[in-house]
This record gives C-alpha cells, sequence and structure tokens, in this order.
C-alpha cells in the first residue's frame, strides 16, 4: 500500500484490504491499469508471504482483475512456485529468458545502447566475443560486463569498448 501511494491508517487486515479494493476500483475506473512487480521473488522464504501475493488476484470484476501481478526471478522461482498449487494454477503467462545466442546477445547490447540514446558502435566485434565467451549469454552477466565496460570506458576516455578492455574488467573480476 506504501508503494501505491495508498495513504490510509487501517485499524486492521480488513480495513487494509478494503483500502487497496477501493482504490483498485478508482484506478480502473479512471483507465489505468495497477500493476505489482516483484522482483528477486526466488528469496522469498516463508509460505504465507506467496499465500498474501495469492490473494492479491482476488481483487477482480467479472470480466477482469483489477491488477497484474509479474513476479519475477532466478530458475529456482518456477520449482517454488510448482509447490503452491493454489498460486501455480493462478499464473496465466510464464517466460523464462533463457541464454542469449552470440547474434542475440549483439543485437541486445545494441538495443540496450539504442534506448539509452546511443546512435553509433560502441563494442567492437572483439568485445562482443570476449563478452560472450565470459557471460555465456547471461543476460544479468552481460548486463554486468557491459556496465563496467563503460564506465571504465569513459574512465580511460575510450570512444569504443575493446576485447582488451573486457579481458582487463574479466581478469579483475577474478
Amino acid at each position: 500500500m506504501y508503494q501505491l501511494e495508498i495513504n490510509t491508517s487501517p485499524n486492521s487486515r480488513v480495513d487494509m484490504l478494503h483500502s487497496l479494493n477501493d482504490f483498485l476500483f478508482k484506478t480502473i475506473r479512471n483507465n489505468k491499469h495497477t500493476l505489482i512487480i516483484v522482483d528477486e521473488a526466488q528469496i522469498i522464504n516463508d509460505y504465507e508471504t506467496f499465500e498474501e501475493l495469492r490473494l492479491l488476484l482476488n481483487f477482480q470484476l467479472n470480466n477482469r482483475f483489477l491488477l497484474t501481478l509479474f513476479l519475477v526471478g532466478q530458475p529456482e522461482l518456477k520449482d517454488i512456485i510448482i509447490k503452491i498449487p493454489q498460486l501455480n494454477q493462478r499464473i496465466g503467462i510464464r517466460y523464462h529468458l533463457k541464454h542469449f545466442k552470440y547474434e542475440e546477445l549483439k543485437k541486445y547490447i545494441e538495443y540496450r545502447l539504442q534506448v539509452a540514446g546511443c546512435n553509433r558502435p560502441i563494442f567492437t566485434e572483439y568485445a562482443y566475443k570476449k563478452i560472450y565467451e565470459y557471460t555465456h549469454g547471461t543476460p544479468r552477466i552481460i548486463n554486468n560486463i557491459c556496465d563496467l565496460g563503460l564506465v571504465m570506458g569513459f574512465g580511460k576516455h575510450l570512444s569504443t569498448i575493446d576485447g582488451n578492455l573486457i579481458t582487463e574488467i574479466i581478469e579483475s573480476e577474478g
């Protein structure tokens, strides 16, 4: 409720649920939709928290849900959810992001640079190869190594990030 900026002082759990319900109806009336994202959901270590998240999905009209719950996490999240049948049954869409192939890695990095406002090549072909060798196409590791490459490249006043700099970063990561 804090993150949704619902400013009430509920005296009980029921009051809190009523306030949330009112907020969700108001949002729908304003032609908006509430999305709750739980990142790193695999670190939730108790059944009760997953049960509370599942109960959020009870906020619905006859023809639509009043909110969307988006659980994001490492692959072990899938195993956790399978062990909670009531939650598992309520999940409408599941997606597991797989490791990128080499060409996908290049397109991914180029896309992220474009979204950030970059309109020229930053990483050399050799840099892409070193990134791929090190990350095996794992998105989170790709992000980390590229971020470090950009920061170090900026610090060294480089116009492009080459494979030598990526190798230097990889070796410093140990």
